[in-house]
């Protein structure tokens, strides 16, 4: 057994590093050819395995002047009594469960041989990251867009729930599936007899969708516009520790949406936003959020 002590990863992506040297403290051979390396620290954004939205970032690890390409960077979970790791979706414990600690792990193609304890860099492709998260923070935004432009006229009850900016959450009640792509967010929503007792006039929002889809980017463009400032509130360092999107878009209060994937600093570092709408059925709804780099 390894004599390393496996430790939480420390992950850097929210800080915006990019590259980081890290030492090795695991390596596991796959089923198929290659391997998992776990390291101390890492800049890479692993995908989730509980809501896989965000991709895996795209990059290289390099030992002595060789570059290895990173094919995946995964959430893994690993049990100290036994040192061993369980990845994605193998993983039996939920976060913060004693004895067991969660790790960003980096899946190569290749099998190597370089022992634990040894250094290696590790190079994130800056642009794909970048993308993905105008991708990503583009969702957030349209989100609460769709939200304050339904909010006054499309509900006929005091729905319970309110985003961060005190509208009818449609997108929480709603939404199904979401995916990040580079410079792209989809959301998908059901308008099921559910959301429909809750209050939505849905048959009047859908008839509305292309007013309602013009309202929404004048609404995202005066945000982008205004350039507000992005942060990550982040509880610790570890990648289970809680992260927040913050961004005060002078609606009267801060909105503070938790999230762990990777995202803009800033809404000037969009040239436009803009959404689009495909009714797929009677009861399902996709919105697609389109980012355009500054």
């Amino acid at each position: 057994m390894s004599t390393i002590v496996i430790s939480a990863t420390h992950v850097l992506f929210p800080e915006r590093i990019y590259q980081c040297e890290a030492e090795v403290q695991l390596i596991v051979a796959t089923p198929a050819p290659g391997c998992y390396v776990v390291t101390d620290q890492t800049p890479f954004h692993p995908v989730s395995h509980i809501w896989p939205d965000h991709p895996a970032d795209r990059g290289t690890l390099v030992l002595e002047g060789q570059a290895y390409d990173v094919v995946d960077c995964l959430v893994g979970a690993v049990e100290l009594d036994s040192g061993q790791l369980h990845v994605g979706a193998e993983i039996p414990v939920k976060r913060d469960e004693p004895g067991w600690v969660f790790v960003v792990v980096h899946q190569l193609a290749s099998t190597v041989d370089f022992p634990a304890g040894c250094q290696v860099m590790l190079n994130v492709d800056e642009q794909y990251q970048l993308a993905l998260s105008r991708g990503h923070s583009g969702g957030h935004l349209s989100s609460l867009a769709l939200n304050k432009v339904l909010h006054h006229d499309f509900w006929r009850k005091d729905a319970s729930r309110k985003d961060e900016l005190g509208h009818y959450d449609f997108h929480s009640y709603a939404q199904t599936e979401s995916r990040v792509t580079e410079d792209c967010s989809t959301d998908t929503y059901r308008i099921g007899k559910t959301l429909r007792k809750r209050g939505l006039n849905a048959a009047d929002m859908l008839a509305a969708l292309p007013a309602i889809t013009e309202q929404i980017n004048q609404q995202l463009a005066l945000w982008c516009e205004a350039g507000y400032p992005v942060d990550m509130r982040r509880e610790g360092e570890a990648l289970t520790d809680s992260r927040y999107w913050r961004c005060d878009l002078d609606e009267g209060q801060m909105v503070e949406i938790p999230c762990g994937g990777s995202h803009v600093r800033s809404l000037a570092e969009y040239a436009a936003l803009r959404v689009e709408f495909c009714i797929a059925s009677d009861q399902e709804l996709v919105m697609i959020t389109y980012s355009q780099p500054a």
